[in-house]
């Protein structure tokens, strides 16, 4: 579920949000965090982590069929 660009759009907005509140107990840059997102059936799901935890020895993954779908 979502392609890898649309991961990448929730990551940034989420870490985006959690560093808005400014919570003493958050990090000032690179929060790490997980979500997971559930579709409508057992096979529809999203593992989304923070972009900056990807490098050239970490890729993201790539499901062709989500790339397609999100063009």
């Amino acid at each position: 579920m979502f392609s890898t660009a649309q991961k990448q759009l929730i990551a940034r907005k989420v870490e985006e949000l959690l560093l808005s509140f400014n919570h003493p107990e958050m990090p000032t840059e690179r929060p790490n965090f997980s979500l997971h997102v559930a579709g409508t059936s057992d096979m529809s799901w999203a593992n989304i982590a923070p972009n900056w935890t990807y490098d050239a020895d970490n890729p993201p993954s790539v499901n062709p069929f989500n790339e397609m779908m999100g063009e």
